[in-house]
């Protein structure tokens, strides 16, 4: 009657993920068109200037350097990178496919034949290794124009444009392709607009009426791809993509208790809740008050809510890096710098080189409360450790640090088995490495295969194996159990 799991499940879909605006380069290269994450400089301080009013989407200025122009050169080496994936023996791959390479400006009719025939190659270079491509079809690559143009999501008509984009891309590609999520870390929008809604202060970045405006027009559209996909194959696999972070209370005090309840359910649950639920959940009228939204000034219909409940998600995809602390009543919380979602210094945890608080056992907690709350199948999409590597005179690079981290992360999956969460798969987050999407760096590395370029630009591109090349691919060949 019990099905008590202890191990991973035959067919689990071990892997790695990219994404194309962070590896790919070539961004004016066949037919390719802008995105907004061309126009990000590279360095610690790109989301600062993002989220000034000075910033102005430029591509070319001679202040900044543009590390997502050639990200990796895997537009031209993708053979190559593939190649590797399936010598450590992955089963999935998890990439994307940029908005502009298929619709330059994102509101053509007609999309970009040279674009869909590089997906072409990319998807039947996979199939080729029996690996199984999981595509994200929007990760943080919003052509420019609707950005500028438009005002980004908040903007109704990107709905249509999305649609279409979805339609091109899955008519296409679903006889190949079976996993796909709708939108990458749809919920970061509450921290860093100008990449999952495109946008800035200048198009209302600083008015969280037009972040939930965005977000709705992103379940709409959303779901349409899920109705578009399911009217293709019934059996494709679509699902949502959350940024989780696991969040405690700082101390005992119901009043932070309470804090980090509603952490919790605005930041983890709320988006998650509208694509898997099909409605938006009792805590939004709470959630807008104290964010100053008058629903009123919303645009929502009863076909838009009609549609949204009609066309859930199949499964939840999510990345987890991190966890977080809330303290809402004392001083004395030290902040962390590093952590994207903010909260206090947990005392019991370590940090990565960038100040991100590692803590595995989150993970383990994470799985169960998502699956406690939805029963939908699980799948960590994205989680790895950004950090510095050295590479000794004769080319090894011995990453240990590595190594541990993502073992630790293993281990609490398999107790999240145990536990008995329905859990798909495990892609690394990086798994080559390529530019930091938070900070534009190279030298901020998370890959099993090293990428001799430096956050100059600098470098020969080759590639090269890490320690944890070799340890990944006994720990796929033994389905997890060799750690």
């Amino acid at each position: 009657m019990f099905d008590i799991k202890k191990k991973f499940p035959d067919g689990f879909l071990w892997g790695g993920a990219t994404a194309a605006n962070q590896l790919e380069g070539a961004w004016d290269k066949g037919g390719k068109g802008p995105s907004i994450a061309d126009t990000l400089p590279g360095g610690k301080e790109r989301f600062a200037i993002a989220n000034s009013q000075k910033f102005d989407w430029k591509l070319d200025s001679k202040e900044y350097t543009y590390p997502n122009h050639r990200g990796i050169d895997y537009y031209y080496r993708f053979k190559e990178d593939i190649k590797l994936f399936a010598e450590m023996g992955f089963k999935c791959y998890r990439f994307s496919i940029a908005w502009s390479r298929i619709f330059p400006q994102g509101d053509e009719e007609i999309p970009n034949e040279a674009g869909l025939r590089f997906y072409d190659r990319l998807i039947d270079e996979c199939l080729k290794y029996d690996i199984e491509p999981v595509i994200t079809i929007s990760h943080y690559e919003l052509p420019l124009n609707l950005a500028k143009s438009y005002g980004g999501w908040k903007n109704r008509d990107l709905i249509k444009f999305y649609e279409r984009f979805a339609h091109v891309v899955l008519e296409r590609y679903h006889s190949k392709v079976r996993y796909w999520m709708t939108f990458n870390e749809i919920n970061s929008a509450f921290h860093f607009p100008v990449m999952s809604q495109g946008l800035v202060p200048s198009s209302g970045a600083n008015d969280f009426t037009n972040i939930v405006q965005s977000w709705h027009n992103q379940f709409v559209a959303s779901a349409l791809a899920v109705k578009i996909g399911h009217e293709l194959d019934e059996h494709l696999q679509i699902g949502c993509m959350i940024l989780y972070a696991t969040s405690y209370a700082y101390d005992a005090n119901p009043i932070n208790q309470y804090a980090n309840l509603k952490q919790m359910q605005d930041f983890n649950f709320f988006c998650a809740d509208v694509q898997v639920r099909g409605k938006y959940p009792q805590t939004t009228a709470r959630m807008l008050k104290e964010h100053d939204v008058d629903p009123t000034a919303l645009e929502i219909t009863d076909k838009d809510l009609e549609l949204i409940t009609q066309n859930t998600v199949d499964y939840i995809g999510f990345s987890y890096y991190m966890s977080r602390v809330t303290d809402v009543t004392s001083e004395h919380g030290e902040g962390v710098s590093g952590n994207l979602i903010g909260g206090v210094a947990n005392p019991f945890l370590k940090s990565s080189d960038w100040g991100w608080q590692i803590d595995p056992k989150g993970l383990q907690i994470a799985l169960n409360e998502l699956y406690d709350r939805y029963q939908k199948p699980l799948f960590i999409v994205e989680n790895g450790l950004g950090a510095k590597d050295i590479v000794e005179k004769d080319g090894a690079i011995h990453d240990d640090y590595r190594i541990g981290y993502l073992k630790q992360h293993i281990e609490a999956m398999r107790g999240a088995i145990a536990d008995g969460v329905n859990l798909m798969g495990y892609t690394p987050w990086g798994c080559i490495d390529l530019v930091s999407a938070s900070t534009g760096e190279m030298s901020k590395r998370y890959g099993f295969i090293y990428v001799d370029l430096d956050d100059e630009g600098k470098g020969t591109l080759d590639r090269s194996r890490k320690d944890s090349f070799y340890w990944y691919k006994k720990v796929i060949e033994s389905n997890g159990e060799e750690l």
